[in-house]
């Protein structure tokens, strides 16, 4: 199991990304966006997770220009948002969020949705080109790894059924109390054709504090309810990606690496289903 943030999962290609990411979704633009991130780095992650749509790529890579790090310390993930997907709005799209990061090469760059409600009739014509497209930055070398979000089985079916290159991420919604079948089944099935796990909204959105089962597990460890998150995320094999504006939770929600959960507490925490999907069904994606 990881023992540190510098800890990293390896990809199929053999890059290696760490094994906990930074997420900025719903960080605002600007000093905020810039701060958290280099709160974050100063804490000592080394993986920032943001997207086209979050709309702070700008402030994102203003931080790894001002942390002083070595570049290539430093693993940046962004995502092509739904307006932009096909073969050449995707290129474009990309151009704008490498310029906008300041970075010549990303790390990772991922597909944000496979299906979406105003798309639906291009599908999975749309999603293929918008593939075509990030199988081509990959081959140009501007961009490490390639990947996706939000799919389950059957779009990565689809798309493992047409690809040159297999995607190396599938990036989902995991957290506790979360057991719906299909994206139980899509964990599993990334995992078992090694594309890697990452998990967003780990803590929940704040919905799971105080439930009684996630409190005594971290009673039981002298942990905070969030650092058990986390872990959770972690002893699921899965990348977890928490976020938060306040310095000390960042910090707080890196240190998880000094404790590890036995499987009682795993069977107890993979019991409880109450908490549920927090964003779109991958089906029902907006835009």
């Amino acid at each position: 199991m990881h023992n540190s943030l510098t800890d990293c999962f390896t990809l199929s290609n053999g890059v290696r990304i760490p094994c906990v990411g930074f997420g900025t979704y719903k960080t605002p633009d600007g000093d905020v966006c810039t701060e958290s991130v280099l709160a974050a780095l100063a804490a000592g992650y080394r993986h920032i997770d943001t997207a086209e749509f979050y709309f702070n790529e700008e402030s994102v890579g203003k931080a790894v220009s001002e942390s002083g790090l070595p570049r290539e310390e430093i693993f940046v993930t962004t995502k092509v948002w739904n307006t932009h997907q096909g073969y050449d709005s995707t290129l474009a799209a990309f151009d704008a969020s490498a310029k906008k990061l300041g970075l010549d090469t990303l790390d990772l760059y991922l597909v944000h949705w496979p299906i979406t409600k105003d798309y639906k009739a291009e599908y999975p014509s749309r999603f293929l080109d918008t593939w075509r497209a990030l199988e081509r930055l990959y081959a140009d070398g501007r961009v490490r790894a390639i990947g996706v979000c939000n799919c389950l089985k059957t779009h990565l079916n689809v798309l493992l059924g047409e690809c040159k290159v297999p995607p190396m991420v599938n990036q989902v919604e995991f957290h506790f109390g979360f057991t719906d079948a299909d994206q139980t089944e899509a964990v599993a099935f990334s995992q078992a054709n090694g594309i890697v796990v990452e998990g967003w909204a780990p803590l929940c959105r704040g919905k799971a504090f105080g439930h009684p089962v996630l409190a005594a597990v971290a009673q039981k460890h002298g942990r905070t309810e969030a650092q058990v998150l986390v872990r959770f995320c972690l002893e699921h094999g899965v990348l977890p990606l928490p976020k938060s504006a306040t310095p000390s939770r960042i910090r707080e929600n890196a240190d998880v690496f000094s404790f590890s959960l036995d499987a009682d507490d795993l069977a107890a925490l993979d019991a409880v289903s109450r908490i549920g999907r927090l964003g779109p069904h991958p089906d029902e994606a907006r835009h």
